[in-house]
């Protein structure tokens, strides 16, 4: 699933090329891509037909076009969401799933193989430039108003394992399963080691580290994997090369040698060095 930094490099995009574009004529050609607007996908349609995005924002991993109309265009892209820049005419894309045609004759295309994204029209929250449905959202760690000592009391008092609690969106959006096993990695921490056992320089260093992988990985346009993220031109990013511990399972651990290892965490998979990263004593339960 994209994760921040690749939702960061989405939305530059689309502030590129359709800020202060008019959306035109809006095309649901499939209904689940927009089954969290619940007045259904003519209603999605005419809220955008003639409106003009002002501005392109971002929380964790969920972005949105703030419209002249004062609503906002929500778009979450799932576990294989793309958010495309065409030239009208062109052929489409086998997945695509709502077209968005712009005065400039290029039109946005969600593109989702797996149906797992959606796109909503939405009103204000408490913030009247944050949709509603973005405000149980915490702040990303890239964020200016998040502030790191309030993140760092609030991790300390979790009765999880850390991992779970950087994954947790309500505490720190924007952090998924990529980005906490690297900074994890980074930190020499164990996906199980107890939050609430981590000292406050410790969770001050593992924040560090988050937001050293996220800016990293965002310099070079994200982490693409199976190729189902791409960029608004469809580029792919290149912090896969980049990795220390996700995805390199049996690979040389960049520290010391030992063998990478792939472990169950919360029906996916957590990588780690055994040696690195010690569990917890007691073990993993």
């Amino acid at each position: 699933m994209p994760e921040l930094p690749e939702v960061e490099v989405v939305r530059r995009g689309l502030e590129v090329h359709a800020a202060g574009r008019t959306i035109g004529a809006v095309e649901v050609l499939h209904p689940r891509s927009v089954r969290r607007h619940a007045a259904g996908a003519a209603d999605f349609a005419a809220r955008l037909e003639g409106r003009v995005p002002t501005a392109l924002r971002r929380r964790g991993k969920y972005m949105w076009m703030v419209l002249d109309s004062g609503e906002m265009l929500l778009t979450h892209l799932g576990m294989s969401g793309q958010m495309l820049v065409q030239p009208q005419g062109k052929p489409d894309e086998k997945h695509l799933r709502v077209r968005l045609p712009l005065s400039d004759g290029q039109e946005l295309r969600f593109v989702d193989q797996r149906t797992f994204g959606h796109l909503m029209v939405d009103g204000p929250g408490l913030r009247e430039d944050v949709p509603s449905s973005v405000d149980h959202i915490a702040l990303d760690p890239l964020d200016p108003e998040f502030v790191p000592e309030v993140f760092v009391k609030a991790l300390r008092a979790r009765r999880s394992e850390v991992k779970r609690a950087l994954l947790d969106q309500s505490l720190i959006s924007g952090v998924g399963n990529i980005y906490a096993d690297e900074a994890l990695w980074r930190s020499g921490l164990h996906w199980a080691h107890p939050a609430r056992e981590l000292d406050r320089t410790r969770a001050e260093e593992l924040l560090g580290h988050v937001r050293d992988v996220m800016t990293e990985a965002l310099a070079v346009g994200g982490t693409t994997f199976d190729g189902l993220y791409v960029d608004v031109n469809g580029e792919s990013g290149y912090f896969a090369r980049g990795l220390n511990a996700y995805g390199r399972r049996d690979e040389p651990c960049g520290r010391c040698g030992t063998a990478i290892v792939r472990e169950a965490f919360m029906n996916r998979s957590s990588y780690s060095c055994p040696s690195c990263q010690r569990p917890p004593r007691g073990g993993l339960g």
